[in-house]
């Protein structure tokens, strides 16, 4: 038997909501783990990639602040292919409205002026800083494959992997790039 591909995936900047687009393959994960070992992923809840690498690195969300950047560079560094999951990780997505507010004005209305606001303070902790805008996953790292999709449909993202694992590069087009 083959040895298994390994795949590691993290969120930066987002909802989450491509990692649960992933667990809607349904019963092909059972397929997708005969073939793949998932290595680190908030699915697993393990952090990091190991210092050996993966196969397959996937990243959803925005690049949004110092600690995002970080975990973008070290799943690249790790992964030999990179993917750029979701409309956050491709192009910036809703994160990257705040850019247009300014980072003052986003953080005080989302801490101190929102209906849910408790003391109105603006969370802040010294070794993270937030960056002035959000970026999209390629002005911060080497993309290999972009996935777009708010998420990306279930079937789009077994197509890419089931590819990947059969060692062949995804050429998506057609259905599986359908905007949602």
């Amino acid at each position: 038997m083959a040895e298994k591909v390994t795949v590691a995936s993290d969120w930066l900047c987002g909802c989450a909501g491509c990692h649960m687009s992933l667990l809607d393959i349904d019963e092909r994960i059972v397929d997708l783990v005969q073939l793949a070992t998932l290595t680190s992923t908030p699915i697993t809840d393990l952090k990091h990639p190991s210092k050996d690498g993966v196969v397959v690195g996937i990243l959803e969300g925005g690049v949004n602040n110092s600690a995002n950047e970080e975990v973008a560079k070290t799943m690249r560094e790790r992964s030999k292919i990179l993917i750029a999951l979701g409309d956050c990780a491709v192009f910036g997505g809703i994160p990257t409205m705040r850019n247009f507010a300014g980072m003052d004005e986003a953080l005080r209305r989302a801490y101190v002026e929102t209906e849910s606001t408790v003391d109105g303070q603006v969370p802040h902790h010294e070794d993270i800083a937030v960056m002035q805008e959000c970026r999209p996953l390629d002005q911060v790292v080497p993309v290999d494959i972009y996935l777009p999709g708010c998420p990306p449909s279930a079937d789009a993202i077994w197509f890419v992997l089931s590819e990947l694992l059969a060692g062949r590069m995804p050429e998506l087009k057609g259905k599986y790039l359908d905007w949602h």
